[in-house]
């Protein structure tokens, strides 16, 4: 299990190199990996992140349960009340909270999550079977 939990946190490390770098170097990547593959990361790594807390339990709720957080904070992008857009105007408050509403967002969110969730499915499940077996 502590196995597990340590494989996920660092794809939680990568996924926000990854992201980072992604805004980073946006003028040296093609447009539509510029313009998508940060928000996807970003909530890549919220899937992840609940991975690490909810190990035990199914991957579509951790999924559902990634959606639903994403799906959340790009809607309370909707409320702009002064003391909030403060907290926005941070570096780290627009990591996490955004900065404004976007449709196309959440579809990116969606396919971000798909994604990790196929990455665990696919490559971190067999090894949790195979780390247990030892």
């Amino acid at each position: 299990m502590l196995r597990a939990r340590l494989g996920y946190f660092i794809m939680v490390i990568v996924v926000i190199v990854l992201g980072l770098s992604s805004r980073a170097f946006a003028d040296e990547l093609p447009a539509f990996i510029a313009d998508h593959f940060g928000d996807a990361l970003w909530a890549g790594m919220i899937y992840f992140a609940i991975r690490i807390v909810f190990i035990n339990r199914t991957l579509g709720m951790a999924a559902g349960l990634g959606v639903m957080l994403c799906f959340g904070i790009e809607f309370s992008q909707l409320y702009q009340a002064d003391w909030i857009n403060d907290i926005r105007a941070t570096t780290l408050g627009a990591l996490i909270l955004g900065k404004g509403y976007l449709t196309m967002d959440l579809i990116r969110y969606s396919v971000g999550i798909l994604v990790s969730c196929l990455v665990d499915r696919y490559g971190f499940l067999p090894l949790h079977k195979k780390w247990a077996a030892q």
